[in-house]
């Protein structure tokens, strides 16, 4: 589904359709907006979407994980190169973000070994900082054609005031977004 990405006051005001069916859908729900690269070719092209480099949001939750299955899948399909990229949100303060960013690069390598054995061209990436940020930022740094994220069941009072990760990346990222729920 299109999105036009109303910032947050805009948001908040008139709701948005593509935030209620994200909040509402059973089914994984892809939402683009005008993307800064091309993805698509013209309809008589043989193979319409190209998509070689992709971005999984990990944060070791269920709904990531539920999200993975799609990414790892959708990669090999493609041939494409996924990004499984974790955000430190908050490094606690006995570690220095070197020794937290190493730790979780290492616990990433783990979480997706079993994957690279089935032909997946996969990178792992740790940044720290707000997560909608560095998300939107690393896809458009690598010109990331698909961002892949799980998506929490929030209550919509939260979401409508706070807005969610996954909300804000559709509304400031130039990358389509594959929402996944569980």
């Amino acid at each position: 589904m299109g999105s036009h990405g109303l910032r947050e006051f805009d948001r908040l005001m008139l709701g948005s359709v593509a935030e209620r069916v994200l909040r509402r859908a059973g089914c994984p729900v892809l939402t683009v907006r005008k993307p800064a690269h091309h993805v698509t070719s013209p309809v008589h092209d043989p193979e319409p979407v190209h998509l070689s480099k992709m971005l999984l949001c990990a944060d070791f939750s269920d709904p990531a994980h539920h999200a993975s299955k799609y990414a790892f899948s959708m990669a090999k399909e493609y041939g494409a190169e996924l990004t499984v990229l974790h955000v430190l949100e908050e490094i606690p303060r006995s570690k220095d973000i070197q020794g937290a960013t190493a730790e979780m690069t290492k616990q990433l390598e783990e979480y997706i070994a079993v994957e690279t054995h089935n032909g997946c061209n996969i990178k792992v990436m740790v940044r720290g900082g707000k997560p909608y940020h560095e998300i939107t930022q690393s896809a458009l740094e690598a010109q990331i054609d698909l961002v892949i994220t799980g998506v929490r069941g929030r209550g919509s009072l939260h979401t409508a005031l706070f807005g969610s990760t996954t909300h804000r990346v559709i509304q400031l990222g130039s990358s389509p977004v594959l929402a996944v729920h569980i």
